[in-house]
C-alpha cells in the first residue's frame, strides 16, 4: 500500500553540493506521490529503495503524523551510514500527497530539507496530470553506473535547473502542457550540462541522448525519471505508444 514516487522538473536542487551553487535561492523541484497500482521497476529513479526503507520502518502504509517530521524520519533511516546521502526529495515525494513544490536553498539547514513545501490535490489539477504524463520503460540503470563521476557546477546552469521546478509546478496548476513540456526539457539539458553523465555513460546500453531527442521532437516534452534511464516521461495530450498512464495519490 506504500506509494511510489515520480520526480519531474527540478531534480538535482535537492542536494546540498548543487543548491549551494545557486544564485537564485530557493530553487524549486517538483514530486508525484503515486498509488501503487503496479510494481515499478527498481533503480528507475522511483524511490524504490526509500520505499523499501519506509517498509521495514512503518509497515504497509503511511503513518498518520506531520509529513515534514515522516520525512525526516525516513531521511534518517535511509541514510543511516551512507557518505554520499540521497536527497530528501525521494521521501518528501512519497510522504507528501499529490502534487508538490519542494523549495530548496542551501541557507536553511544546509539545503538538506525543503524550506518550503506547496502542495496540491485539487481533482481537476491531479486529472490534468494524469491524462498528459505518459511512462515509457526504457531500462534500469546498470550496476556499476555513477552519474557523479563528472560534476560542471556551473551557477548559470544550476539557477536554471531551479527555475525548471518552478515553472514546472506552474505549468500543471495552469494546466499549459507546452510549459510542462518546456520544464522538463530544460531539467534534461541542465542535467547533462552539470552531470553530464546523467544521459552519457560507458555502463549505459542504450543511447538514452538520442532517443530522448526524439520524443521531445515529438511531444512538448520529455525526460528520464531517473539518472541513467528508468522510464522516460512524456508530456502529451495526446496517447503515446507504449505508454502507462499514472494515478496520483491525493489520500
Amino acid at each position: 500500500m506504500l506509494p511510489y514516487r515520480l520526480a519531474l522538473a527540478g531534480g538535482w536542487i535537492d542536494q546540498p553540493f548543487v543548491s549551494a551553487h545557486n544564485p537564485e535561492p530557493p530553487g524549486s523541484m517538483v514530486v508525484v506521490s503515486l498509488e501503487p497500482d503496479r510494481e515499478y521497476m527498481d533503480r528507475s529513479g522511483l524511490a524504490t529503495s526509500t520505499r523499501a526503507t519506509a517498509a521495514k520502518l512503518w509497515g504497509a502504509t503511511l503513518p498518520g503524523r506531520d509529513p515534514a517530521a515522516l520525512v525526516r524520519e525516513l531521511y534518517a533511516e535511509e541514510n543511516r551510514g551512507k557518505d554520499a546521502p540521497s536527497g530528501s526529495q525521494d521521501m518528501a515525494g512519497l510522504v507528501y500527497p499529490g502534487i508538490s513544490r519542494l523549495d530548496y536553498d542551501a541557507r536553511v539547514e544546509g539545503g538538506v530539507f525543503p524550506s518550503r513545501v506547496e502542495s496540491t490535490t485539487d481533482p481537476a489539477v491531479v486529472s490534468w496530470l494524469e491524462e498528459v504524463v505518459w511512462l515509457i520503460p526504457v531500462a534500469p540503470r546498470p550496476e556499476g553506473y555513477d552519474p557523479l563521476g563528472e560534476k560542471n557546477l556551473d551557477p548559470e546552469w544550476v539557477r536554471w535547473l531551479g527555475r525548471s521546478g518552478r515553472e514546472c509546478y506552474a505549468a500543471i496548476l495552469a494546466r499549459n502542457v507546452v510549459a510542462l513540456g518546456a520544464s522538463l526539457n530544460r531539467t534534461m539539458a541542465c542535467w547533462e550540462a552539470i552531470l553530464p553523465r546523467t544521459v552519457r555513460h560507458p555502463a549505459l546500453s542504450t543511447d538514452l541522448k538520442s532517443m530522448l531527442e526524439d520524443y521531445q521532437g515529438w511531444h512538448p516534452g520529455a525526460m528520464y525519471s531517473g539518472c541513467g534511464g528508468g522510464y522516460l516521461i512524456v508530456v502529451s495530450e495526446n496517447r503515446v505508444a507504449a505508454g502507462l498512464k499514472i494515478k496520483v495519490r491525493t489520500r
